[in-house]
């Protein structure tokens, strides 16, 4: 895995701790600057060596034309896929980390919050509370085998930890069972015992034993290969608190009370009709969504039972809204976010960073 051991090992989307552009011509540079990223990472094909053993797409073929669409690989006879788990280092061993248990709830929650997506500067790491990880990794249908740990077998400490959850995702007018792997995370101190490898190895082996053979995750890096990539944009909501802890700065030319002011948002809501989602409302939103999600070529495949786990209201972890016709009562409109906060990191003053995150959203035409 030579030079890519922290990308590798400590995956996840790229933490909200980006100080923003103070204007456009600063975002547009930061375009160009990703997509200078995205080539330089191309020619930087033999930095990933574990990649490159796996069947992922690979920086080499993007001009092949000649290659079809469909899997890399057949999928394999169930009674040839291994049925042992990966060795690990002596003094480490596999466990299944029960979710449902509030104790290795809170190991696991321990792990994330102290080693895992910290920002570039070290300013901030995510901080998933145990609600939005019972949410994140038990979906309907969800295996229990696919939250995976590592524990030091002296101590019994908990030090690294990976998941997948299951999929349905529609690829063009297929629908494939896939796993989407995530929270891949190993202790700050063992970042040079190679674990991570073994990890993904290990949670593919899993998927492979429930006939799974398509897996999908993301990455604050670039990695053998992406099929899309996500550009982050913030507005901000408590701008004072955001210069104090360093995440933004006032822009030119700009006071603090000039800045409050010009981020202060309206005391009502100004569409008639908008409101939370409730439960009753989960066929319309699904309709909804499902019509929304026709027009990409990669997207889930949703059904009432998903819907209603990833976008009912929860506390603290996601909130729904939407646009119901005073008149006939129809659904026409849905938005959604997440909440997911940051430590904030040295800060005397303050501890944590609330961000909510854009999740699913339609606009009727």
């Amino acid at each position: 895995m030579t030079n890519n051991t922290k990308e590798e090992e400590n995956q996840g989307p790229t933490p909200q701790g980006n100080i923003p552009p103070e204007n456009e011509n600063e975002n547009e540079v930061s375009i160009d600057s990703l997509a200078r990223k995205v080539q330089e990472s191309f020619s930087l094909a033999n930095r990933h060596k574990f990649w490159e053993t796996q069947p992922v797409g690979q920086f080499k073929d993007l001009a092949d034309t000649s290659l079809s669409e469909g899997p890399i690989e057949a999928p394999t006879p169930l009674s040839e896929v291994k049925q042992e788990p990966y060795n690990l280092p002596a003094q480490y061993e596999w466990i299944t980390c029960d979710m449902d248990s509030e104790e290795m709830c809170l190991e696991v929650y321990n792990l994330l919050t102290h080693n895992y997506v910290e920002d570039d500067e070290n300013m901030f790491r995510f901080n998933y509370s145990k609600e939005f990880l019972g949410w994140a990794l038990r979906p309907p249908g969800y295996y229990r085998s696919w939250h995976i740990g590592v524990r030091a077998k002296s101590s019994k400490k908990l030090v690294a930890f990976i998941t997948g959850i299951p999929a349905r995702i529609r690829v063009h007018d297929s629908i494939v069972n896939m796993a989407e792997v995530n929270f891949l995370c190993v202790h700050k101190k063992l970042r040079s015992k190679r674990l991570a490898p073994v990890m993904i190895k290990e949670v593919t082996r899993r998927v492979h034993l429930e006939n799974i053979w398509q897996a999908a995750y993301t990455a604050g890096v670039i990695l053998p290969t992406p099929i899309t990539t996500c550009q982050y944009w913030h507005r901000s909501l408590n701008p004072k608190k955001l210069i104090d802890v360093g995440f933004s700065r006032l822009g030119a030319r700009m006071t603090m009370s000039r800045t409050i002011k010009l981020y202060k948002l309206p005391d009502q809501t100004a569409t008639h009709g908008f409101r939370k989602m409730e439960p009753h409302d989960v066929p319309a939103v699904t309709r909804l969504l499902r019509n929304y999600l026709r027009q990409f070529a990669v997207a889930p495949d949703f059904d009432e039972n998903d819907v209603e786990h990833w976008l009912l209201p929860k506390e603290g972890v996601v909130d729904s809204y939407l646009v119901e016709s005073p008149e006939t009562h129809e659904v026409t409109d849905f938005c959604s976010f997440y909440t997911l906060p940051s430590s904030i990191l040295g800060s005397q003053n303050h501890s944590t960073l609330k961000a909510a995150y854009s999740y699913y959203n339609e606009h009727f035409n």
